[in-house]
């Protein structure tokens, strides 16, 4: 039986990625984050005996190629965020991380990453795409939800898009929130959902409380700032699929629930829509249009 290495970390992405290639016949070897990885996987390598786990620390490159090498494994796949901030925290890297570490020009994502793949590859390990086996779960292309955007939302998709694709091209992050063509948030190391809580965090600091009857005049004041905010996510210029693809779930629908956010631009066919009948459902619950393009 053909194997697949799984570098899994945080979230449902390996748990798809998994049931997905299983589904294909293939044993997987999952090397699990210690940092990062759900404990739910020993549950799910407990009941199907074509899934092995090995959990291993954040720092420990070599010990993931040995690990692979010992299982036979020539093709491996990243899937679920492993958080990068976790390079300025207490983890230990072994003599090759700390070597790599040291060899690298920035600490970005794609270059840290671009380093992991090509010293995997050195290796006789090929990292493959991380949407290998999920294209059915690429947004498409169009209008998602029962309600398109509307003229200002439109708008803000459009400008949001220009701030999005520059800000990914210097690998900072892939979201912006926008409200009435203004940049009101800019995702860094902190993930999209805490970008879109950040941005209705801010929002909720604009209400202007009811005058008292002695104030004058006694209208409420009003801002200058529409109050609907619209998240924009996009994949990088030049976007390795191997790692870092854009993803959002039913989490990110809530998240943008409980900000404001009444519009989700997504690029098309390279953004990954974790249960995208959810998405949808709750997008239009909560009066939430998602378009993909």
């Amino acid at each position: 039986m053909d194997k697949l290495g799984l570098i899994a970390g945080n979230g449902r992405f390996p748990f798809l990625l998994l049931d997905a290639a299983r589904a294909h016949g293939l044993q997987v070897v999952v090397a699990a984050i210690k940092e990062e990885t759900d404990p739910e996987m020993d549950a799910r390598a407990a009941k199907d005996q074509g899934v092995r786990v090995h959990w291993l620390s954040l720092g420990e490159l070599s010990r993931l190629i040995e690990t692979f090498k010992t299982e036979g494994v020539a093709r491996a796949v990243m899937a679920g965020q492993v958080k990068h901030k976790q390079i300025f925290s207490s983890i230990r890297p072994d003599w090759r991380l700390a070597k790599l570490l040291l060899n690298l020009r920035t600490r970005s994502t794609d270059v840290l990453l671009g380093a992991v793949a090509k010293v995997l590859g050195d290796e006789g390990i090929e990292l493959i795409s991380s949407t290998a086996y999920l294209e059915p779960l690429l947004a498409r292309a169009g209008v998602l939800t029962g309600r398109p955007p509307n003229e200002e939302e439109q708008k803000d998709i459009t400008y949001g898009r220009t701030v999005a694709r520059a800000i990914a091209s210097y690998d900072l992050g892939q979201t912006v929130v926008i409200a009435a063509q203004a940049c009101v948030a800019v995702e860094a190391m902190e993930g999209t959902d805490a970008t879109i809580e950040r941005a209705g965090a801010l929002f909720r600091t604009l209400d202007v409380e009811e005058p008292s009857s002695a104030q004058v005049p006694t209208l409420r004041q009003a801002t200058t700032l529409s109050r609907s905010l619209t998240v924009v996510k996009v994949a990088k210029p030049n976007q390795d699929m191997r790692f870092d693809v854009p993803v959002v779930g039913v989490a990110t629908i809530e998240a943008m629930r409980r900000a404001g956010a009444t519009c989700l631009a997504l690029e098309a066919g390279r953004t990954l829509m974790f249960d995208p009948a959810g998405i949808v459902a709750a997008a239009d619950l909560a009066g939430i249009t998602i378009v993909a393009s």
